[in-house]
């Protein structure tokens, strides 16, 4: 057998190999990032401060936010270095790694919209119950069993990928380790760890993405019964606003998991969808659903009439 020289270490391909790009790059991403920590930070904020949105729907929303900053920060700092350093080197050991942990966040995120999905059809389409089903116990056992289950899909992720070998020095076509990225370069047979990311991916991706999107089905005939036009607005507001993360979160993310062409097409195109499910998702998260959140909207105005207030009263 033909010696090979595994190697430990991997290069990324980042955004762009033009000089003249990584400093804009680092720029806009740098504001991008910065933006997405605090519009979520603002939405826990809101949500641990203001005893109007202590519900289960806002509980989920909060859980949302920072499985939002976690997985955003699990990738972006790294592409900020290297768009200031141009290096892109990083281990085979914190590359794996940084795949553990996107995919705990990102697979969390995933169970947690088709929970915050449900926790919608029970408020809108059995009212009277809502109270009784989606109580505080329930909705903690709910998001532990979402981490959890974020967690051991990662784990076994994960596990497979340690046994792999790597002696190529090709560089990573991402500007981040991402698991299809990562299995191009293996010179070992990756054939148990592609059928595990496609079975996983469309048995239990499709399973989540009906109990996710069923819903709105019913629910939109329930909303359209509604005879009050301002709570028809209301309901209509805050289920449009979950189907809307919810459908660019899964659009980019089956595009680059699932799509096992290897042209080079496809590895433009799936730097265009990592960039939006990684890195923007995060962001546009907190500003749909603060533009279409009424509730927020007055929350926020109470926040920052508050300092007003107490200033007056100081003053007299």
């Amino acid at each position: 057998m033909e010696n090979q020289t595994v190697f430990h270490t991997l290069v990324l391909s980042g955004l762009s190999d033009l000089p003249s790009l990584q400093l804009p790059l680092f720029l806009v991403f740098l504001l991008v990032y910065l933006m997405t920590l605090t519009g979520n930070l603002l939405i826990v904020l809101l949500i641990c401060t203001d005893s109007h949105l202590q519900t289960p729907m806002y509980f989920f929303l909060g859980t949302l936010a920072c499985l939002d900053i976690s997985s955003s920060s699990v990738t972006t700092p790294r592409m900020l270095f290297d768009l200031n350093t141009q290096k892109r080197i990083i281990s085979l050991q914190a590359c794996i790694t940084q795949i553990y942990f996107f995919m705990f966040f990102v697979m969390s995120e995933v169970y947690l919209l088709a929970v915050m999905s449900y926790d919608r059809y029970i408020a809108i389409c059995r009212p009277l119950h809502y109270v009784q089903i989606m109580h505080w116990k329930a909705c903690v056992l709910l998001v532990s069993g979402v981490l959890i289950s974020g967690m051991v899909y990662s784990l076994v992720q994960t596990l497979f990928l340690l046994k792999l070998t790597f002696c190529s020095s090709d560089t990573l076509q991402s500007f981040f380790c991402d698991l299809p990225q990562l299995l191009e370069n293996s010179c070992s047979d990756t054939f148990i760890n592609r059928l595990l990311m496609l079975f996983l991916g469309i048995l239990l991706g499709m399973l989540i993405f009906v109990l996710t999107f069923s819903p709105y089905i019913i629910l939109l005939k329930t909303i359209m019964k509604i005879q009050s036009k301002h709570m028809r607005s209301k309901a209509f507001s805050t289920c449009s606003s979950h189907f809307t993360v919810t459908l660019i979160f899964y659009v980019t993310g089956y595009f680059n998991y699932l799509n096992t062409n290897t042209n080079y097409r496809f590895v433009e195109d799936s730097r265009v969808t990592s960039v939006f499910y990684a890195v923007l998702t995060p962001l546009m998260n907190p500003i749909i659903y603060s533009l279409r959140n009424q509730d927020l909207k007055k929350s926020l105005k109470r926040a920052l009439e508050r300092p007003q207030i107490l200033g007056k009263s100081i003053i007299n």
